[in-house]
């Protein structure tokens, strides 16, 4: 049986693979979102939302669909929604929400299909984490193709120098998340009424 340290080993180092849109991926998250939502308890799942590359048009990304679930408990979560989605094969990993071994910590799923490649990343979390802020990330790209440009310029670069190595990859990136989310808070307050 493999151990927490040898899945995460094996996780972090699977090869990174950077693909054009594909057009299919929204159907993608609304067919997952649909299982989700069949499979596990109403009371404690609240919004899903597809966020990432893939739910950016026209962006290339590594070909698994992002997904944040707002649930309402976390301790909940383990103790139901783990048992259910481990048992339908996917991948369950408690991380911490700012990438060190600190609190808070978030449940993470992987989805893989039949030949064991990602298809999804399920992010759950609740209400006040700041993993929503990423739609504000994910809604600047879809409104500026040329900042979504210069992000998909920006993975393809660290895909190649990074390809075996998912966490100086994730890392690299996380200055121009960074950087665009604070942006997109700016607009945002702005533009809202």
């Amino acid at each position: 049986m493999e151990t927490l340290q040898q899945k995460i080993d094996r996780v972090v180092h699977e090869h990174i693979r950077i693909t054009p849109y594909d057009p299919d991926w929204p159907r993608r998250f609304r067919q997952e979102k649909r299982h989700l939502l069949n499979c596990l308890p109403a009371g404690l799942i609240r919004r899903i939302e597809h966020f990432g590359s893939t739910a950016v048009p026209g962006l290339a990304a590594k070909p698994v669909v992002d997904m944040l679930v707002e649930v309402t408990a976390l301790e909940e979560t383990k103790q139901i929604i783990v048992p259910i989605l481990e048992s339908q094969g996917y991948d369950y990993f408690w991380r911490p929400a700012l990438g060190d071994n600190t609190p808070p910590f978030y449940a993470w799923f992987i989805k893989r299909d039949a030949e064991g490649a990602r298809t999804h990343h399920i992010h759950m979390v609740k209400r006040d984490f700041e993993h929503w802020d990423r739609l504000l990330f994910r809604d600047l790209l879809r409104e500026r193709p040329a900042l979504a440009a210069e992000y998909q310029a920006l993975k393809l670069h660290l895909a190649d120098q990074f390809g075996g190595d998912r966490v100086s990859y994730t890392r690299s990136k996380s200055e121009f998340i960074r950087k665009v989310t604070q942006m997109a808070k700016v607009y945002h307050k702005k533009t809202d009424p």
